[in-house]
């Protein structure tokens, strides 16, 4: 994997998070605005709003740098839409970008042993 590749991938795990947290964080306001006389969805709409832009975007980039099949990249969008998805979004791509640096590693390894 090289440095773009794995920088693209990074990003995307640094904002899945925070884009599931606002989904959340979105949710609550709506109960709250509906049951009591507190209403933060204004603020915290648009907090998503960006989060869920940014997450799009380096969705767009990591998939054209990793050249993931549209199902898998169709797949992690899907995450974005269902409250709590981020977090598995952020499991699986930690998981590939694990697995793809031992995998770069040991390939330099065996380079450097041959």
């Amino acid at each position: 994997m090289d440095l773009k590749t794995a920088s693209a991938l990074r990003r995307l795990r640094l904002v899945s998070v925070p884009e599931a947290v606002s989904w959340l964080l979105l949710i609550v306001c709506i109960v709250l605005k509906n049951t009591t006389s507190f209403n933060a969805v204004p603020v915290m709409g648009w907090v998503h709003g960006i989060a869920f832009i940014f997450y799009v975007v380096f969705l767009l980039d990591a998939w054209n740098r990793t050249k993931w099949l549209w199902t898998r990249a169709a797949l992690i969008f899907i995450l974005s839409i269902v409250p709590t998805g981020g977090f598995f979004a952020d499991r699986m791509l930690r998981r590939e970008t694990e697995a793809q640096v031992i995998a770069a590693r040991a390939r330099k390894e065996s380079v450097v042993n041959a």
